[in-house]
């Protein structure tokens, strides 16, 4: 089944009700958000009052939670342990991060996993797995995937045998997952023309069992730029025909997929986007 939605913005008022509403605006069944702003620490208690509604929602319309996502917040960064004052602190906004996942029933956090910064990128791969093996508890209904980046900067996590590190590290493997996302993989060296050696390679090093989301996005760069520049689905160098073929691979059904393309003169995409992925074909619409 195709399981295809966008990023959509969680706000004090109506949180996850908006949300709802604003996926099933765009036609979605599924859908992502931060829980509050992506590059600080600013949150607003979670209403179980608004959250209750908008499961009810939810179950009306057939949007299963299960294939929901929230997105961690930038600033948190694992992969850099060199100031212990700051890791404690990336590590205990990470566990608020988890609660409120819980609190709201979405149990799939998506996670940067950091940059290096000074740190050796192998001691940057396992103070990834160490900050994870202290943030996850025994028991939690949690997954946090950790997705896969285009390598801008010192960024880790750019590489499958990298991703493979942190997974190989961590107690709780049980509650560790990946995040593809298209652009960064296109950004970091891949040729998605050959997507199915990719998957080949990774379902050989980490399974494709471990694949939770996938972010549909074109790319505004070559591929091996490193830069991480989203572009709208078929308008960039990777491709309307390649993102729809890697959108209905049958090795990937039942993954959800999710847009994170910018928004044209101010105004949301995702419906036309998600319309034309349905109909796999593509129509100018900037």
């Amino acid at each position: 089944m195709l399981y295809i939605g966008s990023h959509v913005s969680f706000n004090k008022d109506t949180q996850l009700i908006g949300v709802v509403e604003t996926a099933l605006s765009n036609n979605a069944n599924t859908f992502m958000f931060y829980t509050g702003s992506n590059q600080s620490t600013l949150r607003f208690p979670i209403d179980k009052n608004l959250t209750d509604k908008a499961h009810q929602i939810m179950c009306e319309n057939n949007i299963e939670r299960e294939k929901c996502i929230i997105h961690a917040p930038f600033i948190i960064n694992l992969a850099n342990n060199s100031d212990e004052r700051k890791y404690q602190f990336y590590i205990d906004f990470l566990k608020q991060e988890i609660d409120r996942c819980i609190a709201l029933g979405i149990n799939n956090l998506v996670l940067h996993p950091g940059s290096h910064v000074s740190v050796p990128k192998d001691e940057a791969l396992l103070s990834v797995s160490k900050g994870l093996n202290e943030a996850l508890k025994e028991g939690q209904n949690i997954n946090i995937l950790i997705e896969y980046m285009s390598g801008k900067g010192t960024e880790v996590g750019s590489t499958i045998d990298e991703l493979k590190t942190i997974l190989e590290n961590v107690i709780y493997k049980d509650k560790v997952f990946i995040c593809l996302d298209t652009c960064h993989i296109n950004d970091a060296g891949y040729n998605l023309n050959n997507f199915d050696d990719f998957l080949d390679e990774f379902d050989q090093k980490i399974g494709i069992d471990k694949i939770k989301c996938i972010h549909i996005n074109d790319s505004k760069n070559s591929i091996g730029a490193h830069k991480d520049r989203h572009e709208n689905i078929g308008y960039g160098t990777i491709g309307f025909e390649t993102l729809i073929n890697i959108i209905y691979n049958p090795r990937l059904d039942n993954i959800p997929k999710i847009l994170e393309t910018p928004f044209i003169e101010d105004k949301s995409p995702y419906k036309t986007e998600i319309e034309i992925i349905k109909q796999k074909k593509f129509i100018e619409f900037k």
